[in-house]
């Protein structure tokens, strides 16, 4: 069992994204990674974010945890707030999955970035019940 930690900074209604394959159908995912041995949940999650997206960040609550039974992960995300950086000024050759672009999308436009609406709706909501086990991925609308 593996552990990866995402994060998710939202600034004006836009969410930053990276345009990268998944294990999925989408081809934009929200940072982060694996959590390396010796590295705290933050810690990692921070590192990540520097690495793939150029961005420094402030670790906030937790927002959920899903797993992904078929890959063997459990999925811990995070919201996060940018306090540094440049978006897209990554590390390449960090990730094992090329990252083709960083950006900002509007929440809007997410279903068009392959996201669900029920991905859209928690945006929006600002993911009640943050904290909580949600079982698998695709109950968050991410499959």
């Amino acid at each position: 069992m593996h552990i990866r930690v995402t994060g998710i900074v939202i600034e004006d209604d836009r969410i930053l994204l990276l345009d990268q394959d998944t294990d999925g159908d989408r081809t934009w995912s929200l940072p982060g990674g694996k959590v390396e041995d010796g590295e705290t949940l933050a810690e990692a999650l921070v590192r990540e974010v520097r690495e793939e997206a150029g961005v420094v960040v402030e670790v906030g609550r937790m927002l959920y945890v899903c797993d992904h039974v078929g890959a063997h992960v459990v999925h811990i995300t995070f919201e996060a707030r940018r306090v540094g950086g440049r978006v897209g000024a990554g590390e390449p050759g960090k990730d094992s999955r090329p990252i083709r672009g960083v950006e900002f999308v509007t929440i809007a436009d997410l279903p068009g970035r392959g996201f669900s609406e029920r991905f859209v709706q928690l945006c929006q909501d600002g993911f009640p019940g943050a904290g909580s086990y949600m079982g698998p991925k695709s109950a968050i609308g991410l499959g």
